[in-house]
C-alpha cells in the first residue's frame, strides 16, 4: 500500500472516531468533552453516565456499524455489477431487508429474529437482483472491460424494479398496520436510529463489521481481476463463482443488519464508496474498507443533526441522507 491510500484511511479512522466522539458530547443535554473523559474512565457523575453510555454510546456505535456496512456493501455491488451506481437502496436490497423485517414484526417475532428475517430478505433480494441480471454480467465475461451501457441499464432497470416491488409491499404492509403501530413504522423505514439503545445490538453489529471486513480483504484482490473481465480473472487462477457468491453473501448480510438497525436508509452505500474511489483509486484493497470507514462517519454525522438540529423533534436520519445522495446520484447520471 502507498503512503496516500494509507494515510487516507488513517484520515477516516480519525474522521469515524472523531464523529462518534461528537455525537457523545451533543445532545438536549450538553456533555463537555472533560466530563465525556471522566465517563469514559468511570469517574463521572451517575446522570451523565446514564446519558451517555446507555442511550448515546449505543446509538453512536449502532450509527456507524450501520454506515460501514451499508457502504461496504455498496462498494461491493458497484464491484460486483461493474457498475459505480449500484447502491443496496437503489437496487432494492435494503427494500427487501425491510418487507421481511416488518413480516416477521406482523408475526410477533422479536428483535433477534427481526434480525434474522432481515438478513434473509436482504440475501433473497441480491439473488434475484444477479439471477435477473445475470445475462447482462456474461454478456461480455471475455472482455477486459466493464459492462456495455446496455449491460449496465439492464441492471439498473433490474434493481429498480425490485425496489419498486418491494415499495409496493411495504406500502401495503403500512397500510394494513394497526394505527398505533404506524407511526414507528413509517419512521422506522424512513431510516431512524431512535430505537438502537441496545449495547449488545451495537456490538453484535460492529463484529459482523469486522467479519465482513477481514472477508472482503481476502478477497480484494480477486475482486480487482474481476472487474477486468470473468474469464480474465478464471486464468489468472479466481474461483469466479465462489468469489462472487461469497461476496454476495457478505453484501446482504450487512444490508440485512443495517437495515434491523436503522431501516431503510439511502444512498449510504451509494455516496461513501463514490466519494472515496475519487480520492483513492479503484483498487478494492483501499477502496473497500475506506469506504466502510467513510460511510460510519456520514451516518454518525447524520444521525446527530438529526436528532439535534429540529430538537426535542427528531428528523429521519434516511431523510438526511436522501437529501445528500438524490443530488450526487443525479449529478453522476449526468456527467457518465
Amino acid at each position: 500500500m502507498t503512503t496516500r491510500p494509507s494515510s487516507t484511511l488513517l484520515l477516516l479512522a480519525l474522521a469515524g472516531a472523531a464523529s462518534v466522539a461528537l455525537a457523545l458530547l451533543i445532545g438536549s443535554v450538553r456533555v463537555p468533552p472533560r466530563d465525556l473523559w471522566e465517563i469514559l474512565v468511570g469517574t463521572a457523575d451517575a446522570p451523565l453516565v446514564s446519558i451517555v453510555l446507555d442511550l448515546r454510546l449505543p446509538r453512536a456505535l449502532s450509527a456507524f456499524a450501520t454506515g460501514a456496512l451499508l457502504a461496504l456493501s455498496g462498494a461491493i455491488l458497484q464491484a460486483l455489477l461493474r457498475n459505480p451506481l449500484a447502491d443496496p437502496y437503489v437496487l432494492g436490497v435494503s427494500g427487501g431487508a425491510a418487507v421481511a423485517a416488518l413480516i416477521a414484526l406482523a408475526l410477533g417475532a422479536g428483535a433477534l429474529g427481526m434480525q434474522l428475517a432481515s438478513m434473509a430478505g436482504a440475501l433473497a433480494t441480491t439473488a434475484t437482483l444477479f439471477v435477473f441480471a445475470r445475462r447482462a454480467l456474461f454478456a461480455r465475461a471475455t472482455s477486459a472491460v466493464a459492462l456495455s451501457d446496455d449491460g449496465t441499464t439492464h441492471v439498473l432497470l433490474t434493481g429498480v424494479m425490485i425496489a419498486a416491488f418491494c415499495a409496493a409491499a411495504l406500502s401495503l404492509l403500512l397500510a394494513l398496520a394497526p394505527d398505533g403501530r404506524l407511526r414507528t413504522m413509517v419512521f422506522w423505514l424512513l431510516g431512524d436510529l431512535g430505537g438502537a439503545t441496545s449495547l449488545p445490538g451495537a456490538a453484535f453489529a460492529l463484529a459482523l463489521l469486522a467479519g465482513s471486513l477481514v472477508i472482503a480483504a481476502r478477497l480484494a484482490r480477486p475482486l480487482n481481476l474481476l472487474l477486468r473481465g470473468d474469464v480474465q480473472a478464471f486464468t489468472q487462477g479466481v474461483d469466479v463463482e465462489w468469489t462472487r457468491r461469497t461476496l454476495v453473501i457478505v453484501a446482504a448480510l450487512g444490508t440485512g443488519a443495517a437495515v434491523t438497525l436503522a431501516g431503510a436508509i439511502g444512498f449510504v452505500g451509494f455516496i461513501a464508496p463514490h466519494l472515496v474511489r475519487r480520492v483513492v483509486g479503484n483498487d478494492q484493497r483501499v477502496l473497500l474498507p475506506a469506504a466502510a470507514l467513510a460511510g460510519g462517519a456520514l451516518v454518525v454525522v447524520a444521525d446527530t443533526a438529526a436528532r439535534t438540529v429540529a430538537a426535542p423533534l427528531q428528523i429521519p436520519v434516511g431523510v438526511l441522507t436522501a437529501m445528500i445522495g438524490v443530488p450526487l446520484f443525479l449529478w453522476l447520471l449526468r456527467t457518465r
